[in-house]
């Protein structure tokens, strides 16, 4: 819903397991939360891997009581993420 109301429609999308893009060439691999981080510290594949870590916002909102509690949750790392992107190819400046 989060993503809904910035007009980005993800219901089509899904998490893929990393051995469906392993033959892909990347430049860069780029993980945005602690799980992806500690689940493949690596990427099997001559790339660069950039970790910037977000908070997860399912587990931020496990002490919220109202849906609008909740959802600030998930509007807070949604536009933190779309601030992350819009400057990307500074943080590959960095890397």
């Amino acid at each position: 819903m989060a993503m809904r109301e910035v007009g980005i429609d993800i219901s089509h999308y899904g998490s893929k397991h990393i051995d469906t893009v392993v033959s892909i060439e990347f430049d860069y691999v780029v993980t945005l939360c602690s799980h992806a981080q500690e689940t493949c510290p690596f990427f099997p594949a001559k790339t660069r891997v950039l970790h910037v870590g977000f908070m997860d916002p399912p587990a931020l909102a496990e002490t919220c009581g109202t849906e609008e509690e909740i959802m600030a949750f998930y509007r807070k790392v949604r536009d933190e993420i779309r601030i992350f992107v819009m400057k990307f190819p500074e943080a590959l400046e960095a890397v």
